[in-house]
């Protein structure tokens, strides 16, 4: 039997003995042996108890606070603005925006006919299609080339399994098709009655296969079009900035593939624009006579070329924006008298237009230490106006269209944040803390102003590292409620992420992952060498794969932090990568290594937060996670914090939250997703001893 207990220490000391059974894993001759292996089936009713029994003990323990979590709920849905409206970008003769309506959790999707002063459309309404579901996302919609036709993809469970449904524009009404079981990625040709989209494989989630649908038939007689039968890519389709190509790409970590057709004609076979060759990426794009290929092809830090519309080899291309050590070309966008270039320069965005028909050249410049700047909505080629996005640690989401010609801005909106908040309330720096072999590692921090560095402050460190993605400074209004009570925020640019080039990221993968984490250990250090922080109120907070790092820096230091906080956490690497039926599990031997070959599972072995837990005391511990989670399945934060209750030593917090509605994003809605964000708050105030409701 099970003892029904709100302490879970209880369960991991108690039968059923049948499923307690040590589960036995032998790699190159090496033996693993996993205590909580049973703990892996998401439909068994012990795993489901034993989950709620770790979430009723969590709550016990968070009882002391829950007026506090409240609070700060409250403060967050406080700044955010009733009702509110997104900025429209022009398709064709619509426009098209979402907008929220005040005490809705879910936007609805409009469109405008040629002017803003024209009525209203509304396409869908999030709040009915979510009617019913604890979980709801719309992950997707397009138009069709007639703009009559909506597409929208739809997921009611929280693991990224979705339904496409249909829905005529002209006259409003819901057509009855849907397509079930698909990924949420379509694009339409342009006939307007065709619609590709992409389906994935039932047990590991691989978007697998490219499918054409013609409206009005029955979706199970829809045509395969393509099939990727490697296991280590995945596909997806999109449309050309021309809207003249369909494009089908196939990518893994470091090599990717495309084909396309001329979407006046779907019907055809999609032809190679330029065959795999492992170690090579690109991408492809658009516009008049030309191809334009973002390509590593002797570029690390990628360069731009171009060919002409038949001639797709690389043989043909010609190179218009050559390969430069010190600068990672992250994207283009293309117009009919323009080429935008997103650029990376000593970790910060930059983004330089050139004139396609005068040869003029000039940058935006931002003015602030540590920033984000991002391409926004540019679907339509024949404008002089670039969309753009900028926000920093102090300054809100803001949306520009600038006139590329006579260079000047227009502010469309700035993120809307209520109550007294003002940015020059708030101050942010960009700092350098040096790695242990010499290597300086950025970090950016933001503080409330009136701030003194004299080592008194509670501090927050936040990384991720993995995957070449780029953490960038940017603000967030929850985060206010942490910054108004005297924590310092900091973001270490680890190694791993692309803050600094490809090199910055092939330094923090495979045999160079170790990089990561002793990298954030240096910033956590520097920082509180330098008074940002007070030591015994350090603390740490990762996701994902920074959960992976989270686990990683508290058995490598766990006397450095004060309470750690990871979400989703990666953290039984070894077992996770062994399987090739897991999601994500195949296409990822290029970012963690193959554990089949003996080098990567010794070196993956040495770090994985799982399989290095020995009895010591840890930091204080919260830890989330979602029932349905396609990336990081349930099974490995439950694991590792049982392993963690049988080993740790000392009265230390250990709470695992489990949302058994939800996956890897945790709860859908405007507000509701808040509450996960109150009680992570609450949890590191209340232990850095500034309570203050």
């Amino acid at each position: 039997m099970t003892t029904r207990s709100s302490d879970p220490r209880s369960l991991n000391t108690t039968p059923p003995c049948a499923k307690r059974v040590p589960h036995r894993l032998e790699c190159h001759g090496h033996v693993r042996t996993d205590e909580y292996y049973w703990l892996k089936d998401r439909e068994d009713p012990e795993v489901l108890a034993y989950l709620q029994a770790e979430n009723e003990y969590a709550t016990t323990l968070r009882s002391h606070t829950r007026d506090l979590e409240q609070t700060l709920f409250d403060e967050i849905r406080a700044r955010i603005q009733p009702t509110d409206l997104s900025v429209p970008f022009r398709l064709g003769d619509f426009w098209y925006y979402t907008r929220y309506e005040e005490g809705k959790e879910y936007a609805l999707y409009c469109r405008k006919q040629k002017s803003l002063t024209n009525p209203e459309f509304i396409m869908v309404d999030g709040n009915e299609l979510a009617r019913g579901h604890d979980y709801f996302s719309l992950g997707n919609w397009t138009v069709s080339s007639g703009q009559d036709i909506l597409a929208y993809a739809i997921d009611t469970q929280g693991r990224r399994i979705y339904t496409i449904g249909f829905k005529n524009l002209i006259t409003g009404e819901t057509i009855d098709e849907y397509i079930t079981l698909v990924t949420g990625n379509m694009e339409w040709g342009n006939d307007n009655r065709t619609l590709f989209y992409s389906r994935q494989d039932p047990e590991t989630l691989r978007s697998n296969q490219i499918f054409r649908h013609r409206l009005g038939t029955n979706p199970q007689l829809d045509t395969l079009v393509y099939e990727e039968t490697d296991e280590t890519f995945s596909v997806s389709i999109e449309k050309t900035k021309s809207k003249r190509y369909l494009m089908i790409g196939s990518h893994q970590s470091i090599t990717s593939e495309y084909r396309y057709v001329n979407a006046d004609y779907p019907e055809r076979d999609f032809q190679i624009f330029q065959a795999r060759k492992r170690g090579h990426e690109y991408d492809v794009d658009h516009l008049g006579d030309y191809f334009f290929i973002r390509t590593n092809n002797e570029a690390k830090n990628f360069r731009l070329m171009r060919t002409e519309t038949k001639k797709t080899e690389i043989s043909q291309w010609q190179e218009i924006i050559p390969h430069r050590v010190d600068v990672f070309l992250e994207g283009f966008e293309l117009f009919s008298n323009f080429l935008v270039l997103e650029e990376r320069k000593q970790g910060l965005i930059h983004l330089r237009m050139l004139g396609t028909t005068d040869g003029s050249e000039h940058e935006l410049d931002f003015g602030e230490p540590a920033y984000l700047a991002t391409l926004g909505d540019n679907f339509e080629a024949d404008t002089p106006y670039l969309r753009f996005g900028y926000t920093s640690m102090t300054t809100p989401m803001t949306i520009y269209d600038y006139h590329m010609e006579s260079r000047e801005k227009t502010l469309l909106k700035q993120e809307p944040v209520l109550g007294n908040f003002h940015v020059s309330h708030y101050q942010t720096e960009r700092l350098f803390a040096l790695a242990p072999d010499g290597v300086s590692i950025p970090i950016s921090l933001v503080y409330r102003k009136g701030f003194a560095r004299n080592g008194t402050h509670p501090l927050l460190l936040y990384g991720y590292g993995s995957y070449g993605v780029s953490m960038d400074a940017s603000f967030s209004s929850p985060r206010l409620s942490l910054l108004d009570r005297g924590f310092v925020y900091a973001l270490a640019h680890v190694r791993g992420g692309e803050e600094l080039g490809r090199q910055w990221y092939e330094n923090g993968k495979l045999l160079y992952k170790k990089n990561t984490f002793t990298d954030f250990i240096a910033c956590a250090e520097f920082l509180i060498g330098q008074g940002y922080g007070a030591p015994h109120k350090l603390f740490a907070l990762g996701g994902s794969a920074g959960g992976l790092l989270m686990g990683a820096i508290m058995n490598m230091r766990p006397d450095l932090f004060h309470g750690v906080v990871a979400q989703v956490p990666f953290v039984d690497v070894v077992t996770t990568m062994l399987d090739p039926n897991i999601p994500l599990t195949t296409g990822e031997y290029d970012e963690w290594g193959d554990p089949n070959q003996q080098q990567f599972y010794e070196y993956m072995l040495s770090y994985s937060p799982y399989d290095n837990l020995q009895p010591r005391s840890y930091p204080h511990l919260l830890v989330t996670s979602g029932l349905h989670d396609s990336q990081v399945q349930f099974w490995e934060p439950t694991k590792w914090v049982a392993k963690l209750r049988a080993l740790k030593m000392g009265s230390q917090r250990l709470l695992l939250w489990t949302n058994m509605d939800a996956g890897h994003s945790g709860a859908s809605g405007r507000f509701k997703r808040y509450e996960e964000t109150a009680m992570i708050y609450a949890f590191l105030l209340d232990l850095a001893g500034s309570v203050k409701i």
